[in-house]
């Protein structure tokens, strides 16, 4: 159990408390959700205001644009949907859900928050330097990220390079507790045949991380080096080969999506049982095709460079296995459908957000089969097509999972109950708006609008498509004014919201059988033992009767 802490400096700011560390990432997380929401609000309008000075920001010329929407796409994938899929949920909830009193490695713990935490002034300090921010888009192609005379950016993009390898050292030293403490640290009862779907989900997104990331920090080395010291991994006029760095990226790329895709799952296999009042369906066959989804992500990476000049033989082999790797999730997806199938719903803002989660992912991944498929592909490939379909993807596990969590959790992160009224009015407004936003970039993708064109009035052919311009841009503000509802709502109800039970939502995972906050500096007021699965009833074929794991089994 950790030691007693007895000041503020180590109780709030140098902690080692697992469920701090969380809360730390978990506020972190969200004002940098807040920056990169500023940055898309930016350039959205000036896409649809073109020449027109942006209100509270002035004008935004092509470099600038550039910038922004390079710092959006890294902050909203590194900066947000990690420290908080990852590090707040992950640390929160894992000991918690198999019942011990804290991660295997607290000091281990602290330092991988405090790696991220300079990893995020280091990312913010880009911003303040000569020549600006990293400008070469989130996944930083050479060669215009590989000189600086190409893109007129230094210190900005080494920055860049640099705060993205400590945010992965942070992650990996997060990613050697989460296996260490579930291995070793379970408690009495708790198999593996026990462990709740969000810490199985938990520990497939760190291996998922572990196995794919060193590919991309010696890419992000090389590329640092050619900035600096004149090598040529990636220059071609130097004898370099900047495909070589696509390649080292997207084998990273593509298994990051379900380093992400893998918690939201987990927090949507929490939510939906207990708000159905029925057993989760299928609780092997989605281990196993979450086994199966985890090997083949790392088989897939080449659908991203169909028209990079890579080998046109490649295309059919990475176009079968991006098909094979959609039925996997279709299993997990239709596994939670199913779990829905005749339950007694009740429809909580953390439910709302669940199932909104399942519908838009599932135009995300029916968009992308056409990436999929070479010759389709393409057609779209760097048009808005692939932004939207992109966003259909990310935003669903990153946003919608993320907030379903929030809500679901917080009465067991802060001991109090958000506002219900006030979380389905920021569900509608975000849900409805969402979608005004990327389904015209569809639309304007397979009219063949190229993305990262800064003023589409400069070419005749987009001038037609500039109301679908407004029309997202309208609704992006729309979205973004509405998460003053959620933000209100996480603070006041943090202080002032009513005091939350145990066990509020009556759910059968062990961090449940814990006070609400859980004790300070342990978890649990006894360590409890486990005497079934997360999703057995106590009396077989009662859809009320739920009590966590536990609660002994009534035969």
């Amino acid at each position: 159990m950790t030691s007693h802490q007895s000041n503020f400096w180590n109780y709030y700011i140098f902690s080692k408390d697992h469920k701090m560390i969380a809360k730390q990432y978990l506020i972190t997380g969200l004002i940098m959700a807040l920056l990169g929401g500023l940055m898309a609000y930016v350039f959205r309008m000036q896409l649809a205001f073109p020449g027109e000075a942006v209100p509270g920001f002035g004008d935004v010329d092509s470099g600038t644009y550039n910038q922004l929407i390079t710092l959006h796409g890294t902050i909203m994938v590194f900066w947000v949907g990690m420290p908080i899929l990852l590090g707040a949920f992950g640390n929160f909830l894992i000991p918690l859900m198999i019942g011990a009193d804290d991660m295997a490695f607290p000091t281990l713990n602290m330092m991988s928050y405090w790696t991220f935490f300079v990893s995020t002034l280091v990312l913010l300090a880009s911003f303040f330097v000569e020549g600006g921010p990293a400008s070469s888009g989130w996944t930083a192609y050479p060669p215009l990220s590989a000189r600086p005379e190409y893109s007129g950016v230094m210190w900005g993009m080494n920055l860049w390079i640099l705060a993205v390898a400590l945010e992965f050292f942070s992650v990996l030293m997060g990613g050697v507790n989460y296996l260490t403490t579930t291995f070793n640290m379970r408690t009495k009862g708790m198999k593996f045949s026990r462990m709740p779907m969000f810490v199985w989900m938990q520990l497939a997104a760190t291996v998922n991380f572990m196995f794919s990331v060193g590919p991309l920090i010696a890419g992000a080395l090389m590329l640092l080096l050619d900035r600096t010291i004149g090598t040529s991994f990636f220059v071609p006029d130097k004898g370099g080969d900047p495909l070589l760095y696509q390649h080292l990226f997207w084998f990273f790329g593509h298994p990051e999506v379900y380093v992400l895709l893998l918690p939201s799952l987990g927090i949507v296999a929490e939510i939906i049982p207990t708000f159905s009042r029925k057993p989760l369906f299928g609780y092997k066959m989605i281990l196993i095709s979450t086994a199966f989804s985890s090997v083949l992500a790392f088989m897939v990476w080449a659908h991203h460079q169909f028209i990079s000049g890579m080998d046109p033989r490649m295309a059919m082999p990475f176009g079968l296995l991006t098909i094979i790797i959609s039925v996997p999730f279709a299993v997990v997806l239709f596994a939670y459908i199913a779990t829905l199938w005749k339950g007694s719903i009740t429809f909580t803002t953390p439910f709302l957000f669940a199932i909104a989660m399942i519908a838009e992912f599932l135009i995300g991944g029916v968009t992308g089969i056409i990436n999929g498929a070479a010759a389709a592909d393409i057609y779209v490939h760097d048009t808005y097509y692939v932004v939207s379909h992109f966003h259909f993807t990310l935003v669903p596990i990153t946003i919608f999972g993320m907030l379903a969590g929030v809500y679901y959790w917080f009465p067991k992160f802060f001991g109090r109950m958000m506002n219900e009224t006030l979380g389905k009015i920021h569900f509608w407004i975000t849900a409805i708006t969402f979608n005004v936003i990327f389904i015209p970039l569809l639309q304007m993708g397979m009219g063949g609008h190229q993305r990262r064109i800064p003023d589409p009035t400069e070419f005749e052919y987009l001038k037609g498509m500039m109301g679908m311009h407004k029309t997202a841009t309208i609704a992006l503000i729309i979205l973004l004014i509405a998460q003053a509802f959620f933000i209100f709502n996480f603070f006041y109800s943090m202080y002032k919201g009513k005091k939350a039970e145990a066990n509020p939502w009556k759910s059968t995972t062990l961090e449940w059988d814990a006070p609400s906050p859980p004790v300070a500096h342990g978890n649990f007021e006894v360590i409890p033992k486990v005497y079934r699965g997360p999703y057995e009833y106590s009396v077989p074929g009662c859809k009320q009767d739920w009590s966590p794991q536990s609660a002994e089994t009534v035969n």
